[in-house]
């Protein structure tokens, strides 16, 4: 029979980490998983994934695998050395075996895999390990919703619609809209993630449910702009307000307060409101008020007269900097 290489198979080196391992295998099972996969041989492609999971996943198993890979390489012919036991302490137990799964044609491991894995030396005989139906499980879903600010300041209860997979009573999956009920931390920001435990793809063979990870959009708000866990809020003030100083009244998340404008202020100035922002463990975020100075326009002969006084009064090239 012939050496399978399941590094190959994964996509992987021989000194690739649990994490990756676990990334290459999620990447090529929904690839080619029968039911939605437009590959050709996508089941064979898929049981031969799932095999090779099957082995590196574990670090028995892997262990066991690597000393054999030692010796052989992919495409030559393989049979175990004679007494070879596998991994040191090996019984065969913990060792799903068989196949396909819900969904698609059944089916075991290969002949490889069980003439490694399928047998255990007990008391001098080889007890061959009774096939079962290969648990998977479902994999991780990832979606955006998208919320108001105000909700990512007081933080409560959304119900959300959301596609997602379902498998029906013959084994086939297929989306299905599905409400679900989450509660928002006060203080989220743009780009966090809810996980929801057990609401992903669901599990093969039995296995359990993937989780879903809901990533967090704030939508644009008419007065408001975010950058972390700090607001920003651009105020409008009169030219006597900048000159002369004022106490002016501003929103904020919580509601208005009262703030003061210093004498002698500028466009484009930012005044810091501590703890107006949004919510975070240790401190909040900040607010700042961003002032724009608006000019009224001069509408009537009285107004287009004050406006006259001034420019021969408050004598001022604001231009002289330039040259």
């Amino acid at each position: 029979m012939e050496f399978k290489d399941y590094y190959t198979t994964l996509g992987v080196s021989r000194t690739a980490q649990a994490d990756e391992i676990k990334r290459a295998y999620r990447k090529l099972a929904r690839k080619y998983h029968p039911d939605v996969s437009k590959e050709k041989n996508a089941e064979e492609r898929f049981k031969e994934v799932q095999e090779a999971y099957e082995v590196l996943k574990d670090p028995k198993k892997r262990e066991a695998y690597d000393q054999l890979g030692s010796q052989w390489k992919s495409g030559q012919d393989f049979r175990p050395p004679p007494g070879w036991e596998g991994f040191s302490g090996f019984d065969g137990a913990g060792f799903s075996q068989g196949g396909g799964g819900q969904g698609f044609g059944g089916g075991g491991f290969s002949d490889f895999f069980e003439s490694i894995f399928g047998q255990a030396r007990q008391g001098g005989f080889h007890q061959r390990h009774q096939r079962g139906p290969t648990r998977q499980q479902g994999r991780d879903e990832h979606a955006k919703i998208s919320i108001s600010l105000e909700d990512a300041f007081r933080g409560g209860s959304k119900t959300v619609q959301l596609q997602v997979p379902e498998i029906d009573a013959s084994g086939r999956m297929h989306p299905e809209i599905r409400s679900l009920k989450i509660t928002i931390p006060a203080g989220i920001t743009a780009g966090q993630q809810l996980r929801l435990a057990k609401q992903g793809a669901p599990g093969i063979g039995g296995g359990q449910p993937g989780d879903l990870y809901l990533e967090m959009e704030i939508q644009p708000h008419r007065l408001f702009t975010v950058q972390g866990h700090d607001i920003y809020l651009t105020l409008p003030i009169t030219p006597w307000e900048a000159a002369l100083g004022a106490k002016v009244t501003a929103p904020t998340l919580a509601g208005p307060v009262e703030i003061k404008i210093p004498a002698g202020a500028e466009a484009g100035q930012k005044l810091r409101l501590k703890g107006r922002g949004l919510p975070k463990k240790h401190s909040p975020g900040d607010q700042y008020i961003v002032l724009q100075v608006y000019v009224p326009p001069a509408k009537t002969e009285a107004e287009r007269a004050i406006y006259e006084k001034m420019a021969k009064e408050m004598i001022c090239d604001p231009r002289k900097h330039l040259f």
